[in-house]
């Protein structure tokens, strides 16, 4: 098929264009948010293909992948074709409602009978009210990471994208209390500076800012765990990530990290002081830390490889385009 998508999340379009199919990725001069065109940071097969908007006016497109409001306008602009009417549209929703008004949010393709949403997690499927449209969920699928969990420096790692402006949705102002326990690496979007911001010395927490997908995989690999303190995020690719390279996991028992992320795997919870021993105890006894990533590992393979992701999104598209 040929399918049209704006490349929005780095990991998951990665995990996307991995099909069998071409997919045809917008790309506009200025690189902005709805012509970002292929990944710089990532690895994509040449069957992700750049496509201007006058280009699309003539393009045989089998279907559209939204992931924004706004594309379903712009997708009908560039295409002279309406999404949903004239081809058939599938809406990704990657996030949790931060409306403020959960657990009442209303998605903005509710009630719509021209296109399915699909969830990335069950969580978000039941958290959104999309009154009359359908749903599915397609849980998220990897790429491997090629790289092996050594954690031989006694560190811990975190994974945040903007860490300053999304604050208490990513748990940022907790990271100074695991500070204490052990150093910081922080990678991520926009992370420089987030020692001074946080008030803590540069030997203490350590900022990697837009690390490629490869090299991030590799340094993450060095530390004794991985960290995950989002309070409100779905579910992040980087998690599945570090528990697929053999990470140890400490984690806010949130969203769907709830699901993803089994007990042998590290420790989850709600309570803080739980996770800041666990991550005490990981530093402290390597070998207990490695154990405990190998069953991240296991679960992570298990539950969200890449063939499974691939298939179940196959099935999805011939069920949608071919009916």
């Amino acid at each position: 098929m040929n399918i049209l998508l704006w490349h929005v999340h780095g990991s998951w379009t990665t995990s996307f264009v991995h099909g069998k199919h071409r997919y045809l990725v917008p790309a506009t001069p200025d690189r902005g948010p709805y012509g970002l065109g292929r990944a710089r940071t990532y690895t994509w097969p040449e069957s992700a293909t750049e496509v201007s908007p006058e280009q699309l006016r003539d393009a045989e497109v089998d279907v559209v992948i939204l992931q924004r409001p706004e594309e379903l306008d712009l997708a009908t602009e560039w295409l002279g074709r309406r999404p949903g009417r004239d081809l058939p549209a599938i809406y990704v929703e990657h996030n949790t409602p931060k409306d403020g008004d959960v657990p009442h949010s209303r998605h903005p393709m509710a009630d719509r009978d021209d296109l399915l949403i699909a969830h990335v997690t069950a969580f978000n499927e039941l958290f959104w009210d999309t009154g009359a449209t359908r749903t599915t969920v397609v849980d998220h699928g990897i790429v491997p990471p090629a790289v092996e969990y050594t954690g031989e420096l006694d560190r811990l790692a975190v994974v945040i994208n903007e860490p300053v402006r999304r604050w208490r949705v990513t748990g940022t102002d907790l990271l100074p209390r695991f500070a204490e326990i052990a150093p910081l690496d922080v990678f991520g979007m926009k992370v420089a500076g987030l020692a001074d911001y946080l008030g803590l010395p540069a030997d203490r927490l350590m900022s990697h800012d837009d690390v490629p997908q490869h090299r991030m995989h590799a340094e993450l690999a060095r530390r004794r765990a991985y960290l995950h303190l989002c309070r409100w995020t779905s579910l992040g690719l980087s998690l599945i990530e570090a528990m697929s390279i053999g990470m140890p996991v400490v984690a806010l028992a949130t969203t769907e990290a709830a699901m993803a992320v089994p007990p042998d795997a590290g420790a989850l919870s709600t309570r803080v002081d739980t996770l800041l021993a666990a991550a005490d105890r990981f530093v402290a006894q390597p070998q207990q830390a490695r154990r405990a990533g190998l069953a991240a590992r296991a679960a992570a393979r298990e539950r969200y490889g890449l063939d499974r992701f691939l298939a179940d999104w196959d099935r999805l598209l011939e069920e949608e385009v071919c009916g």
